[in-house]
């Protein structure tokens, strides 16, 4: 189904409007796709992200602001984020001794093992390879890459 009939509308500036809907009602749908995936474990998308930040950091610590500058939603308020994963226990935080004004943020047992669940319930090429191959997906990607310049 192309974008017109999924929305209902053919009426686009020029292919490059077409695009900019085309990528924002597939952010949505995808959103909309995974989101039941994060609420059974009790995440948000948000959540997940620092999660898998923290557990490629592991068994290091990171900072609020390392987790910024990798969060996939820019926008996102990573300390709150942080505060709520504290708060289930998939974190923990403590001061950095050698910068007393840092704290040092790091994953906790129980955060390593609801990832280790997910990626076992949930693989991208599992949902995607119906409708895409491995090259296709690809050249979506690279595509995705000199979009962004």
């Amino acid at each position: 189904m192309g974008i017109e009939e999924d929305i209902k509308s053919t009426n686009f500036e020029d292919s490059y409007h077409k695009m900019v809907i085309n990528l924002s009602y597939t952010y949505g749908w995808m959103n909309n796709f995974t989101r039941s995936h994060f609420e059974k474990h009790n995440l948000t998308q948000q959540q997940f992200n620092i999660l898998r930040i923290l557990r490629g950091q592991y068994p290091k610590p990171a900072t609020v602001n390392l987790l910024k500058e990798r969060m996939i939603d820019k926008m996102s308020d990573a300390s709150r984020i942080v505060d709520r994963l504290v708060q289930k226990g998939l974190v923990s935080r403590c001061t950095n001794t050698k910068d007393r004004r840092a704290v040092d943020i790091r994953i906790s047992d129980e955060g390593l093992k609801i990832l280790s669940v997910m990626d076992g319930e949930f693989k991208a090429k599992d949902i995607f390879k119906a409708n895409l191959t491995e090259e296709e997906a690809e050249q979506l990607s690279n595509l995705l890459d000199k979009l962004r310049g």
